[in-house]
């Protein structure tokens, strides 16, 4: 089969108009035969870059060589090494930064789709029942996992296939954190890939406890003490919003994105058979410009409305994905850059009813290394919109942290980790994730599931 030398191979999507009214996936990805042509643009380096940008690690070039002969089973396996949520990845990592971003393709053409061809060997496994192995011996040696979302499961999977009796103790309802409950429905599906994803873990033989929240139902020191466990991971993840401080910010028709989207995403208000309350606003505006915002967005344009993104930077600042930025101005989305907020104009009813906001212009970079924004003076001018949902950011909940006796966190309240290892300041409690980055990507989440999972195991050894 001939490859297409420069070019990637397309993939389908479902057309813009269609989809901004429904909230079926947006990419419909690789068929067999789509997948093994894309494979074969890949050039098997030597050293391959594309691993090194993968926070995981997965063996990309090995994968793809056996996508190309049409060995999906077997690039199953490849990736199965690496990653315990390859069909996750290949839907929500920005690969455009990380593995792609090192690809020798991209130098004087297209990349190679390593995410889509990913995704495509995770779909085909599930839909052929392909599990990952189940490992041979058990050690019986206790970890506790904090949080079951990219770096809970990444390093339970890990544990449990070293041998480890691993139980996943989560806050909420149901399994998988913020893949059910900040990811929307079009990017990823709930049913299809993350329960799936999350039923192989258990194949692993990982345990799930929901609705135990650390800190209250019981804490880090009582599983250390009285239940047996010889080690704890931390990846409770960052839930908690940040805002601005604006006048008029705490009233009705405000919301944080995390409020928003757990609403729609994990309660399934976009369900009419759910009586899950939120509000629909006819004119909603998204303050941020991260993938949050743009996921918010685009849940309230399938939910009716007309939608702004406001945000205080330029397009080439946007800190979101360029796929994502690219699939809502396809949609309809409008872009307010190079603007900011000052206050949340309110009714006699303490709703909201407009929004005030001042042009802005970039001046010199700031301590993150772009150029930070500089407000016009006498360019203030209102956006006429009657719901206002905040996407600036979160960080962790201070609930484990201030519950557990010697666990150091910093300023933001982020536990303080070893970025190898995951070792906290307190014996035989590891972190990683958002838990100590602050809110970051699912890949991300994962590698640093992964290194603690490899650190606990060394530190359980040593024992």
């Amino acid at each position: 089969m001939a490859a297409k030398g420069m070019t990637k191979v397309p993939v389908r999507e479902q057309d813009p108009k269609v989809r901004a009214t429904n909230f079926e996936e947006v990419c419909l990805g690789y068929n067999k035969e789509e997948a093994m042509e894309e494979a074969t643009r890949c050039l098997h380096c030597k050293n391959a870059k594309c691993i090194e940008g993968c926070p995981v690690n997965i063996n990309i070039p090995d994968f793809i060589a056996e996508v190309k002969e049409g060995n999906i089973e077997e690039a199953y396996k490849v990736i199965s090494k690496s990653s315990a949520l390859p069909a996750i990845c290949g839907r929500v990592c920005p690969q455009e930064s990380q593995c792609e971003g090192k690809c020798i393709r991209g130098i004087k053409g297209e990349a190679v789709s390593i995410g889509k061809l990913e995704r495509f060997v995770a779909d085909y496994a599930r839909e052929n029942g392909i599990k990952p192995p189940a490992p041979e011996t058990s050690n019986g040696r206790k970890v506790a996992v904090i949080g079951s979302g990219p770096s809970g499961l990444t390093c339970a999977g890990d544990l449990a296939k070293l041998g480890y009796d691993v139980t996943i103790f989560e806050a909420l309802h149901e399994p998988g954190g913020v893949l059910v409950y900040g990811i929307p429905e079009f990017r990823l599906p709930k049913l299809d890939v993350v329960a799936k994803e999350v039923e192989n873990v258990k194949s692993l033989g990982v345990k799930i406890e929901t609705n135990v929240i650390i800190g209250k139902s019981v804490t880090i020191d009582e599983l250390l003490d009285e239940e047996g466990f010889e080690a704890v991971f931390i990846g409770s993840g960052a839930g908690l919003p940040m805002f601005m401080g604006i006048p008029g910010e705490t009233a009705k028709g405000v919301f944080s994105a995390n409020e928003y989207l757990t609403r729609n995403n994990l309660m399934k208000a976009f369900r009419e058979d759910y009586d899950t309350p939120i509000v629909k606003g006819q004119k909603v505006a998204v303050v941020g410009g991260g993938n949050v915002a743009m996921d918010a967005a685009r849940t309230a344009l399938r939910l009716g409305a007309e939608v702004h993104i406001v945000y205080r930077r330029s397009e080439a600042e946007l800190p979101a994905r360029a796929e994502e930025v690219h699939h809502a101005k396809e949609e309809g989305i409008i872009f307010d850059l190079l603007t900011n907020p000052t206050e949340i104009l309110v009714d006699e009813n303490d709703a909201v009813r407009g929004m005030r906001c001042i042009r802005m212009e970039l001046g010199e970079p700031d301590a993150s290394g772009r150029r930070r924004p500089v407000a016009i003076p006498g360019s203030e001018f209102d956006l006429d919109v009657d719901t206002v949902i905040m996407s600036l950011g979160t960080s962790p909940n201070p609930l484990i942290s201030s519950t557990t006796i010697g666990l150091d966190v910093n300023r933001r309240k982020c536990i303080i980790a070893d970025e190898e290892t995951g070792q906290t300041s307190k014996t035989a409690v590891f972190a990683g994730g958002d838990a100590v980055t602050g809110a970051a990507t699912v890949i991300l989440a994962m590698g640093a599931g992964k290194a603690a999972a490899k650190g606990i195991h060394e530190f359980l050894s040593a024992k």
